[in-house]
């Protein structure tokens, strides 16, 4: 059994790509992980080139992950919150899977999943799109986890001043940031312990479609 982790977000070593790894450091399987950060992966073009053979023909980052999707037995995918959804670059990925799906297409159904996001704030709602998601391509969603991350405003370097940023809005105009206020995941170990469980729970689950095999 092989679990592939994946983070959408665009910044490397971010809280994103630790929480993600957190659900993979307890997963009894094979693992691997892939930042999608850097990558070259567009959107759905729907130029139909996949019906045939159920491969995209676009040639972008998106080929060389695509025999590793669908060897894999379990996905844990993270998505940070931007605007209110799940980013742009955690979407164009999402959308070329539908590359898999031509002719009853078995690439990528049957597999499981867990969703992860972040946000600075609402860091819960890319959740819904990633379940989503499992759904429209037959992947049983085994559990979800979301947590607070550090909004960029903290670390733009006008964060104090901005009327419109996270610091006015989170606490009000005035206030100077400090590592005190500052969301770091060290300070929700509640979510590190939940997403360590979740590890463990796709393990089991795992397990049994392996004996059942």
């Amino acid at each position: 059994m092989k679990v592939l982790g994946i983070s959408g977000s665009p910044r490397p070593g971010e809280s994103t790509e630790r929480l993600v790894r957190e659900v993979l450091s307890t997963v009894e399987a094979e693992t691997e992980f892939i930042s999608l950060a850097g990558m070259n992966i567009g959107p759905c073009v729907a130029c139909l080139g996949c019906v045939k053979d159920n491969v995209c023909v676009v040639n972008d980052d998106f080929a060389q992950l695509r025999d590793k999707l669908v060897e894999a037995d379990a996905y844990v995918i993270g998505a940070p919150n931007y605007f209110a959804t799940l980013n742009a670059l955690t979407h164009c990925f999402l959308e070329r899977f539908y590359q898999f799906r031509h002719r009853e297409g078995r690439g990528v159904a049957g597999k499981l999943g867990i969703a992860v996001s972040v946000g600075g704030g609402e860091p819960g709602r890319p959740l819904e799109q990633l379940k989503t998601f499992f759904q429209y391509n037959g992947i049983e969603c085994v559990g979800e986890v979301c947590a607070q991350g550090t909004a960029c405003c903290f670390i733009c370097g006008y964060g104090e001043s901005c009327r419109v940023g996270s610091i006015h809005r989170f606490f009000g105009p005035g206030t100077r940031i400090s590592e005190e206020i500052t969301p770091t995941l060290d300070k929700q170990p509640e979510k590190l312990a939940e997403a360590r469980e979740l590890g463990r729970l796709l393990s089991r689950r795992l397990g049994e479609r392996s004996a059942g095999a």
